[in-house]
């Protein structure tokens, strides 16, 4: 190849996995980070790394010429920017060019065509590609947007022309919301992207979302690696991924292959890229965009067809020509993507940071990640922490090793959505194949209902541990005296009363339910705990937090224990009477939605933040007058930090 050294100008799981394929191929890498990231497992794992500036995107990550000066001192020939940041950015591509280093995706160019919605619609419909009717105008006053969504008929999808990862993007039912969600939509796409500029669409009704991964050379070659179905989606980003699509027959296969090969050659495309369709349920399909990167969900294309999509990129941007052909291209079996993300699914998916206490891949599934015992999950970046991906014969067999792999991976200390991955994919509609993009919204309180007997004996469990507390087995001559608890198990408050039997046996009695015997079989000393109940042994993964708490891994999935047995019992009511407004996760401020003085409402918008990407608006606890404002446009603040006060009208 033409380069042997190549920087990464990325984070996380995605710099390990293309550092992977560097590294098998001849080609040292170097890593770039953050201040947050200076220990990041991508920086561990690189054989070089330049620290680009602070902790916030736009101060690291997204600092175009940090990222080539560090090309340049490193001595790296070519640069590979991996997916979202900087991914899809024309003016990146161009600086590697002007600076003389090989930018590892396709030409400024093509960047620039199919980067901005608007334009890309246009080139396809020049180019006879289906696209859905809409308005792409450069006209962005409110009116305007408004007329040509009446005029396109609602629903109406709010697109962000340069969005990516559900940004920028709102659902209107009716021309009432519209100018609320437009609002909302340019925020989002302006904080996000740097511009405010949207697209209307007309909204497909529970669609299913298809991708075609395509390759191009410099050499005149393109290609199609078959379809991806990323129909399981929350706010607009993928959960689950697969391929093929349970939704597409060979023919419509060849049909939609053969249009994305037809657009990537329309624009003299270079490298990977993927062609994004919404399908209805008649089989007819429309372009919603072109992906100018490696998409996240490439390792199903991998498993199904057998290729390395990095080495193929890297090959591709050496001058290399495609080293196969259409008819080399061979798909087997089935394969599934989940996206384990640091999000509480219960909270609206609120990003979740913090530290990973303990993680425990599955070796029975290929698992992307850039985690370890002991890693910082941030909030400045994408929610997403890991992949975990599993291929079969058949699409059930690939669904099985998926959901049991996951529910066999452990990670404790950061609430994640393992949980509602396991229920989607033991769902009957995604079972039986037909889960379209309102799956999860139309499911949501299935996929989040409580396992009454899980949660049970999980309640056993955490009691049997505050009993045990850091002592380990309790010794013959420990007194038998019974110990009266008090704690909550992921925020659900619990009183328990335990008796020591003596042995290791204990009756346990959880409320005013009748007691239970618990046969303490192993000590959780060594991160293990085992317990005999009813005849049933079972065992656990266990680690201990800060502030006091604890957390376990029981029945696949995690649970989060607080001993509240010393404290101090919290009056009901208090949090909305004292007026104070705390940030529901760590992040930055955004936008001030009222002024200190101001008389507001129970519930009225006080506060946006942004935290991993997401805009969460945190609204008044009660009406009164807003006495206080303790954050700026701008202020980063920690979880539970008061940003607001309401006092008496």
């Amino acid at each position: 190849m033409s380069f042997s050294k190549i920087l990464v100008a990325n984070r996380g799981e995605i710099a390990t996995r293309v550092m992977r394929t560097a590294r098998a191929m001849g080609c040292r890498t170097v890593a770039v980070y953050s201040t947050a990231d200076a220990d990041a497992e991508h920086v561990r794992q690189a054989d070089q790394s330049v620290w680009i500036g602070g902790s916030l995107p736009a101060q690291s990550y997204l600092n175009i010429s940090a990222i080539v000066d560090a090309a340049l001192a490193s001595g790296a020939q070519a640069v590979h920017p991996g997916y979202g940041f900087l991914a899809e950015n024309a003016a990146l591509a161009q600086a590697c060019r002007d600076a003389g280093l090989v930018f590892i995706g396709p030409s400024p160019e093509a960047i620039r065509a199919m980067g901005d919605k608007a334009g890309a619609k246009r080139l396809m419909q020049a180019a006879g590609v289906p696209c859905i009717p809409g308005y792409q105008g450069e006209d962005q006053s409110q009116s305007t947007l408004a007329a040509e969504a009446a005029r396109i008929g609602w629903p109406v999808m709010i697109k962000a022309t340069a969005g990516g990862g559900g940004r920028g993007m709102r659902l209107v039912p009716s021309a009432a919301a519209f100018a609320e969600l437009l609002q909302s939509a340019q925020s989002e796409a302006l904080n996000a992207f740097g511009d405010a500029a949207v697209i209307l669409e007309r909204a497909i009704v529970a669609p299913r979302h298809i991708e075609i991964q395509v390759f191009a050379d410099r050499h005149g070659n393109a290609i199609h690696l078959g379809e991806r179905d990323c129909s399981v989606q929350r706010r607009h980003q993928k959960v689950i991924e697969e391929s093929p699509s349970p939704a597409v027959s060979a023919a419509l296969r060849e049909r939609m292959g053969a249009t994305a090969v037809a657009a990537a050659k329309a624009i003299g495309y270079e490298g990977a890229g993927t062609l994004e369709f919404l399908l209805d349920a008649e089989g007819r399909y429309w372009f919603m965009e072109m992906n100018t990167r490696l998409q996240v969900e490439h390792p199903v294309t991998e498993a199904v067809t057998g290729l390395d999509l990095v080495e193929l990129q890297l090959r591709i941007a050496a001058g290399e020509p495609l080293p196969l052909t259409q008819q080399d291209v061979r798909m087997s079996g089935h394969a599934i993507e989940v996206r384990l993300c640091a999000e509480d699914p219960r909270q609206g998916f609120l990003p979740q940071s913090g530290t990973l206490a303990v993680w425990r891949p599955s070796p029975t599934l290929r698992t992307e990640h850039a985690l370890r015992d002991g890693a910082q999950v941030p909030p400045f970046y994408d929610s997403m922490t890991a992949k975990l991906v599993a291929h079969g014969r058949t699409r059930d067999e690939a669904r099985q090793r998926l959901l049991a792999g996951l529910q066999d991976t452990v990670a404790l200390g950061v609430a994640t959505n393992q949980q509602l991955l396991q229920r989607a994919l033991a769902h009957p509609a995604f079972v039986s194949g037909a889960a379209t993009t309102a799956f999860i919204a139309e499911q949501l309180d299935v996929l989040l209902a409580p396992d009454a007997a899980a949660e049970a004996r999980a309640t056993l469990l955490a009691a049997l541990l505050l009993q045990l507390g850091e002592h380990g087995w309790p010794s013959p001559l420990a007194h038998r005296l019974p110990n009266a608890l008090r704690f909550a198990l992921d925020g659900t408050a619990c009183q328990a009363r335990v008796q020591p039997l003596g042995a290791g046996r204990f009756d346990i009695s959880i409320g005013e339910h009748p007691p239970v015997r618990i046969d303490l079989l192993a000590l959780p000393g060594e991160g293990h705990v085992r317990f005999c109940c009813n005849g049933l042994a079972e065992q656990a993964v266990v680690a201990r937090g800060s502030a006091g708490s604890l957390f376990f891994h029981f029945r696949g999935r995690p649970f989060q224990l607080h001993d509240l047995t010393h404290a101090a019992v919290a009056r009901e009511g208090v949090a909305a009477a004292d007026g104070l407004l705390r940030a529901s996760m760590n992040g930055r401020v955004i936008a001030l939605l009222a002024a200190e003085g101001d008389t507001v409402a129970a519930g009225q918008p006080l506060v946006t933040l942004e935290a991993m990407k997401m805009e969460h608006v945190h609204c008044a606890p009660r009406a009164g007058r807003l006495a206080a404002l303790h954050v700026a446009v701008g202020t980063q603040v920690a979880a539970r930090h008061v940003v607001a006060e309401i006092a008496d009208a």
